[in-house]
Protein backbone atom coordinates (compact mmCIF):
# COMPACT_ATOMS: atom_id res chain seq x y z
CA UNK A 1 0.00 0.00 0.00
CA UNK A 2 2.73 2.51 0.89
CA UNK A 3 4.42 2.06 -2.49
CA UNK A 4 1.01 2.93 -4.08
CA UNK A 5 0.78 6.23 -2.02
CA UNK A 6 4.29 7.02 -3.21
CA UNK A 7 3.19 6.55 -6.74
CA UNK A 8 0.12 8.56 -6.25
CA UNK A 9 1.80 11.57 -4.40
CA UNK A 10 4.87 11.41 -7.14
CA UNK A 11 2.39 12.07 -9.87
CA UNK A 12 0.32 14.53 -7.28
CA UNK A 13 3.40 16.55 -7.42
CA UNK A 14 4.58 16.31 -11.00
CA UNK A 15 0.96 17.81 -11.70
CA UNK A 16 1.71 20.28 -9.14
CA UNK A 17 4.89 21.67 -10.76
CA UNK A 18 2.95 21.96 -13.96
CA UNK A 19 0.30 23.62 -12.52
CA UNK A 20 3.06 25.94 -11.00
CA UNK A 21 4.92 26.74 -14.40
CA UNK A 22 1.12 27.22 -16.58
CA UNK A 23 0.01 29.69 -13.77
CA UNK A 24 3.47 31.70 -13.80
CA UNK A 25 3.05 31.60 -17.88
CA UNK A 26 -0.57 32.93 -17.70
CA UNK A 27 0.16 35.50 -14.99
CA UNK A 28 3.24 36.77 -17.44
CA UNK A 29 0.63 37.03 -20.28
CA UNK A 30 -1.68 38.59 -17.90
CA UNK A 31 1.51 41.40 -17.42
CA UNK A 32 1.68 41.72 -21.45
CA UNK A 33 -1.97 42.28 -21.51
CA UNK A 34 -2.16 45.10 -18.85
CA UNK A 35 0.90 46.95 -20.46
CA UNK A 36 -0.99 46.80 -23.67
CA UNK A 37 -3.67 48.21 -21.64
CA UNK A 38 -2.10 50.75 -19.87
CA UNK A 39 -0.57 52.14 -23.38
CA UNK A 40 -4.01 52.18 -24.75
CA UNK A 41 -5.45 54.00 -21.69
CA UNK A 42 -7.80 51.35 -21.03
CA UNK A 43 -8.45 49.59 -17.14
CA UNK A 44 -6.94 46.72 -16.15
CA UNK A 45 -10.71 44.97 -15.19
CA UNK A 46 -12.49 43.73 -17.80
CA UNK A 47 -15.82 42.14 -16.21
CA UNK A 48 -17.13 40.54 -19.04
CA UNK A 49 -13.72 39.06 -20.18
CA UNK A 50 -13.65 38.00 -16.31
CA UNK A 51 -17.01 36.04 -16.59
CA UNK A 52 -16.72 34.75 -19.86
CA UNK A 53 -13.27 32.80 -18.28
CA UNK A 54 -15.52 31.75 -15.48
CA UNK A 55 -18.20 30.44 -17.30
CA UNK A 56 -16.14 28.93 -19.97
CA UNK A 57 -13.98 27.02 -16.98
CA UNK A 58 -17.25 25.86 -15.46
CA UNK A 59 -18.99 24.59 -18.87
CA UNK A 60 -16.26 22.72 -19.70
CA UNK A 61 -15.34 21.23 -16.17
CA UNK A 62 -15.60 17.18 -16.18
CA UNK A 63 -15.30 16.96 -12.29
CA UNK A 64 -14.89 15.45 -9.57
CA UNK A 65 -14.24 18.99 -8.90
CA UNK A 66 -17.62 21.09 -8.21
CA UNK A 67 -18.62 23.76 -10.55
CA UNK A 68 -18.82 26.18 -7.51
CA UNK A 69 -15.11 25.37 -6.74
CA UNK A 70 -13.67 25.69 -10.41
CA UNK A 71 -15.12 29.14 -9.96
CA UNK A 72 -13.11 29.81 -6.99
CA UNK A 73 -10.20 28.34 -8.42
CA UNK A 74 -10.46 30.54 -11.56
CA UNK A 75 -11.42 33.58 -9.52
CA UNK A 76 -8.24 33.74 -7.76
CA UNK A 77 -6.38 32.92 -10.39
CA UNK A 78 -7.59 36.33 -11.87
CA UNK A 79 -7.23 38.25 -9.03
CA UNK A 80 -3.46 37.10 -8.36
CA UNK A 81 -2.91 37.75 -12.25
CA UNK A 82 -4.18 41.28 -11.57
CA UNK A 83 -2.73 41.84 -8.13
CA UNK A 84 0.63 41.08 -9.98
CA UNK A 85 0.31 43.89 -12.42
CA UNK A 86 -1.18 46.02 -9.89
CA UNK A 87 1.84 45.16 -7.49
CA UNK A 88 4.32 45.82 -10.48
CA UNK A 89 2.66 49.20 -11.44
CA UNK A 90 2.94 50.31 -8.25
CA UNK A 91 6.51 49.71 -7.56
CA UNK A 92 7.76 50.94 -10.45
CA UNK A 93 5.61 54.14 -9.32
CA UNK A 94 7.15 54.00 -6.13
CA UNK A 95 10.86 53.47 -7.78
CA UNK A 96 12.95 56.35 -6.91
CA UNK A 97 15.68 57.53 -9.52
CA UNK A 98 19.39 55.85 -8.47
CA UNK A 99 22.24 58.30 -8.20
CA UNK A 100 25.75 56.14 -8.38
CA UNK A 101 23.96 52.87 -7.22
CA UNK A 102 21.97 54.98 -4.45
CA UNK A 103 18.86 56.10 -4.22
CA UNK A 104 18.11 59.61 -4.63
CA UNK A 105 16.66 62.11 -2.41
CA UNK A 106 13.27 63.38 -3.03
Amino acid sequence: MGMAIERWRGRIDAIDQALLELLNQRALLALEVGRTKRAAGLGLRDREREEAILHRARQRNAGPLSAAAVERLFRAIIAECLGAESHRVEARRLAKPRLNGRRACA
